[in-house]
């Protein structure tokens, strides 16, 4: 792989880490295309670390608030975070095997593209407050599914929130949020994974890290004004893709 094949690699996974579109999919799809080799799951968390600073350079100042002045948030977002630590932990080789087939995407795609614009119709108009202890485990239970490539962590969890009665910002803040812990949980479980630091990946973790920011305040500013409906038919064009280039190979 070289440096520019790093580099988008690492933009798709910071774009499409938090927008509900599904990084798995996409970051399977790009490869499985223009047949690039994979690299590995070094790589792998060298992506995920770049989505991680990201996160921290968004919410930085929010983790602190709640370490200080906020420790009911605390205590929700390791509740939240439960779920994915525990499914992720007995299924991790089904995810990275049995899962990863082109027409498990192509479901996961279309089922919850129509979940999130159901959620979208039924859009809350409660902030962060509104959450307790049994809707945070409902959205951290969500979040777990999205092991299987095609459901988007943050589709999903995005989903749950307005389902909770979160509007569609402070559902999207509170996954961007629940987020952290898990990414940098799952990083450091793979650490081990990382042999040497190349250049392919710094400059895949860069990428990452920038692009990552991006979507981030994009998604935030949009669903200030707008709804999903975008992102729903996305899925299901790219599910519709994604059948497409099976069946012609």
């Amino acid at each position: 792989m070289t440096i520019f094949h790093a580099i988008i690699l690492g933009a798709i996974q910071g774009l499409t880490e938090f927008l509900p579109i599904s990084s798995s999919a996409h970051l399977y799809l790009v490869p499985y295309v223009f047949g690039w080799d994979y690299q590995g799951l070094g790589f792998d968390v060298a992506l995920h670390w770049g989505t991680l600073l990201a996160v921290l350079a968004v919410f930085g100042k929010d983790y602190i608030r709640f370490l200080r002045k906020d420790r009911r948030m605390v205590w929700l977002l390791v509740l939240g975070c439960l779920p994915a630590a525990v499914i992720g932990f007995f299924f991790k080789d089904q995810a990275e095997t049995v899962f990863r087939h082109p027409l498990v995407s192509v479901v996961t795609l279309v089922g919850f593209a129509w979940l999130l614009n159901l959620a979208d119709k039924k859009t809350g108009e409660e902030n962060l407050n509104v959450l307790d202890q049994k809707k945070t485990l409902a959205i951290g239970l969500a979040q777990s599914l999205a092991l299987v490539p095609g459901v988007s962590r943050s589709g999903i969890t995005m989903t749950a929130g307005m389902f909770s009665g979160l509007t569609r910002e402070a559902a999207a803040k509170f996954s961007f949020i629940l987020s952290g812990p898990v990414i940098f949980g799952a990083g450091l479980v793979a650490l081990p994974d990382v042999t040497q630091v190349t250049g392919q990946l710094a400059a895949g973790f860069l990428a990452a890290a920038v692009s990552g920011f991006l979507a981030i305040k994009f998604l935030l500013k949009y669903l200030n004004r707008h709804g999903f409906k975008v992102f729903v038919w996305y899925r299901v064009i790219l599910a519709v893709v994604i059948l497409f280039i099976y069946l012609s190979r």
